[in-house]
């Protein structure tokens, strides 16, 4: 089974918070849960807490119990582990997707990144993002600016180059 969300889509989001996970995505959460067996809702946990971000990030649960290890290995008391903490743990919803492939997304997540009638999933390798599409636009159109070694014309693929080189 995959183990990397790919791919972005909209989908409706009904009053009551309700909205359909991309089919794809839904597989990635099931391989992603040590504790899921056919029939039974995969687990997720939505991080929404970065004040800065305009986005839902929602984890697999073997993605975040890796983030969960990062932190274990800080300073107990340290400032970096209480950020840290607060962020992954405080600042996140732990839930699981119905048995029709929804997710139930409280009010307080929606009010957050202003989300109301549809939702933008984006795939982000070990995660996704969970955005409002027109804040979606405006970060795509917007979110490149001021990163010097980035140029915004250039093929993306050009920075795989290097990568893990010394």
């Amino acid at each position: 089974m995959a183990r990397t969300f790919r791919g972005e889509s909209v989908h409706k989001v009904d009053a009551k918070g309700r909205v359909s996970i991309p089919a794809l995505f839904r597989r990635v959460l099931e391989a992603g849960d040590p504790d899921w067996q056919a029939g039974q809702a995969p687990r997720v946990v939505i991080v929404y807490g970065d004040y800065r971000r305009q986005q839902l990030e929602c984890f697999t649960q073997e993605a975040i119990e890796e983030v969960d290890a990062q932190i274990a290995k800080l300073p107990r008391g340290s400032k970096r582990r209480q950020a840290l903490q607060r962020l992954y743990s405080a600042q996140a919803f732990p839930t699981s997707v119905d048995e029709t492939g929804r997710l139930v997304l409280p009010a307080k997540l929606r009010k957050k990144i202003g989300l109301q009638g549809e939702a933008y999933f984006v795939g982000n390798g070990d995660t996704f993002e969970i955005w409002s599409p027109e804040t979606y636009e405006i970060m795509v159109d917007e979110g490149l600016e001021g990163d010097e070694d980035f140029d915004p014309d250039a093929d993306p693929s050009i920075y795989l180059d290097g990568i893990g080189e010394d």
